[in-house]
């Protein structure tokens, strides 16, 4: 009988497979990025256009409650006048949650000490824009908020 040898792979065979692995490789991390710009995105959770934010009596005169619209906080302000307003409650500096403060009539962001007005304009601090505002509606006892 006669024994079987086995071919041991030569260095060059070796070197050239690590070469086409490797050129694999550099070609998929150039073509994934492309393909992935180019694929549809799932649907994401879909942003409601009004919500019940509040009731009626919830809230006194100057006073202001943080609720969620749709994926994101929003700010809800009954002012000293009794008049309803309503703004996105995502700070436009660095997206820090803001909240009502009684004692200035202000909107506060407590990470940099930005400060806006009852119309959501920035007027202290470092952020560039102002809160983005929604439409405030009461329907019976419902303080309805709405994307304007």
């Amino acid at each position: 009988m006669e024994a079987i040898e086995e071919e041991k792979p030569s260095r060059r065979s070796v070197l050239d497979r690590l070469l086409q692995i490797s050129a694999f490789g550099w070609g998929l991390s150039i073509l994934y990025p492309i393909f992935a710009y180019f694929k549809i995105p799932p649907e994401g959770e879909s942003v409601p256009t009004s919500i019940v934010a509040a009731k009626v009596n919830e809230l006194q005169p100057n006073q202001g409650k943080v609720f969620r619209f749709g994926n994101a906080p929003a700010i809800l302000v009954k002012t000293p006048g009794g008049e309803w307003k309503a703004f996105s409650a995502v700070c436009t500096h660095l997206q820090c949650t803001v909240q009502y403060r009684n004692d200035m009539q202000k909107i506060w962001c407590a990470c940099h000490n930005g400060t806006f007005d009852m119309k959501g304009t920035n007027i202290a601090g470092p952020p560039p824009r102002p809160l983005e505002e929604f439409k405030v509606t009461t329907k019976g006892q419902d303080v309805i908020v709405s994307k304007a």
